[in-house]
Parts: structure tokens; C-alpha cells; sequence
């Protein structure tokens, strides 16, 4: 009989001292076999050693690279460790780790699962400029990936064997390509995509910002993420092995 498929969460955290150990606790509690990574990603406060002391692995990047770093350094620990399933959740406490049983169950059907927060769950809003950038992609990728995605800037994602493989050698790490452009590549490296709908909370620590200045570069960023990860050709991403 066929082993289960090992799983590791694994936490990006940059200044997320007053947060991460409630995360890393709620992980343990809800996924008890599963391994749990914090990916220190150039934190000036105690992020690190908070997360160790509550049980996390830590593996602790000498400057802050962005999500999209941390998570390729993330994905390359998963490899060298055995694991075959890779769940990112944010450090933020916003991910309830009690729903990740449900981005597992879909990955028998799909390479990537996404947990959406526009599909039916939860009193999530965005409004302006970046709730109509929302739309607007969720309607490009959802062509792209040939699934129907109402959250594709969704940091709460589950990712299978094929997909772990691929994001270890090509995670993106420029601004919103840890969401956006991932999505590109994991579809033009036919992996199935799909996602579940699942409830965001607050906040667990630090201070989020709806400054409408910050909303409409997020609006000009994600198109130009958009437009760049298109027309990078398709033979780029191809699924191998990553070296350390």
C-alpha cells in the first residue's frame, strides 16, 4: 500500500514577531503530520527565533527577498527533505490552517489548488482600483489556466508533486509574481489548476494598508506582471529537478 504523500506548510515571514507563533501553533494543531517551514525572509525583529521556539523549522534568508524568494527557498527545502506537498500560508494569521484538509483533498484532482476568497465564503471585500484589478485578472488567467479562478492573488495555495518540482526550479520572485505570474507557469507547464472557496480573517499583527495611492500602483503592477509572464514562451517552464 502506497505511503501517504508527506506535506509541508510552509510560512513566509518578514516582521511578523507578534503573529507567527499563533500561525505556527494553529498549523501544528490542524495538520499534526505535517511538517511546518518558516522562511525568515530577512526579518529585523524576533521572527525567527519566536518561530523556532514554537516549534517551526526555520531556515532564516540573509535579506529580505520578497514572497516569491522565500517561497522558491521554501519549495528547494521540500525537495531536499522528501516532502510532496507544499501548502504556503501567510505568517499574517488572514489563512485558517483548519481548511488546508480541503486544498488537500482537491490536489486528487488537480497540480495546484488555490483557496479563493471571492467564491462563496467568508465577508472578505476589496474596493476601487484594486478589487477592478482583481476582476480584470481573474478573467485573463482564468483563460489561461482553462479553470474558472476568482482569486488569483490568493497567497493560500496547495501545491502537488509536479507543481513543487516546477516551482522549485521557476518561482517567480519580482513583485506579484509569487501570484500572478506563478499561475502562468504552472499553466503553461500543463498542470491542472483549481481552487476552493475559503473564509479570510483579520489580521493577527501589523498594520495593512488601503492607501488609494498604493491601490493604484498595485492596479499598474499586476497588469505589467500580467503582461510580462505571457510573453515569456512556454518552452521556459519546464518541470525538472532543482539543485540546492
Amino acid at each position: 500500500m502506497p505511503s501517504a504523500p508527506r506535506v509541508l506548510v510552509v510560512l513566509p515571514a518578514f516582521n511578523e514577531e507578534a503573529s507567527v507563533v499563533g500561525v505556527v501553533k494553529e498549523v501544528r494543531a490542524a495538520l499534526p503530520d505535517a511538517g511546518c517551514l518558516v522562511v525568515d525572509d530577512g526579518s529585523r525583529d524576533r521572527t525567527a527565533a519566536v518561530a523556532n521556539d514554537a516549534g517551526a523549522a526555520v531556515l532564516k534568508l540573509p535579506f529580505n527577498l520578497g514572497v516569491g524568494g522565500a517561497m522558491r527557498a521554501g519549495f528547494r527545502y521540500a525537495l531536499q527533505n522528501n516532502y510532496d506537498i507544499v501548502v504556503q500560508i501567510d505568517a499574517d494569521g488572514q489563512h485558517d490552517p483548519a481548511n488546508v484538509p480541503e486544498l488537500l483533498a482537491a490536489l486528487d484532482t488537480a497540480d495546484l489548488v488555490m483557496g479563493a476568497r471571492f467564491a462563496g465564503q467568508g465577508e472578505y471585500e476589496v474596493r476601487g482600483p484594486r478589487r477592478w484589478a482583481m476582476r480584470v485578472l481573474a478573467r485573463v488567467l482564468s483563460r489561461v489556466a482553462k479553470s474558472k479562478l476568482t482569486d488569483t492573488t490568493s497567497g493560500f495555495r496547495a501545491s502537488g508533486p509536479r507543481a513543487v518540482r516546477l516551482f522549485a526550479e521557476h518561482y517567480p520572485a519580482e513583485y506579484l509574481g509569487d501570484t500572478i505570474e506563478a499561475l502562468v507557469i504552472a499553466a503553461r507547464a500543463d498542470c491542472t489548476i483549481r481552487q476552493v472557496p475559503v473564509a479570510m480573517r483579520p489580521r493577527a499583527g501589523g498594520v495593512p494598508s488601503h492607501d488609494p495611492v498604493k491601490s493604484a500602483v498595485y492596479l499598474g503592477r499586476a497588469g505589467l506582471a500580467l503582461v510580462f509572464a505571457l510573453i515569456r514562451p512556454k518552452s521556459t517552464f519546464q518541470v525538472g529537478s532543482a539543485d540546492a
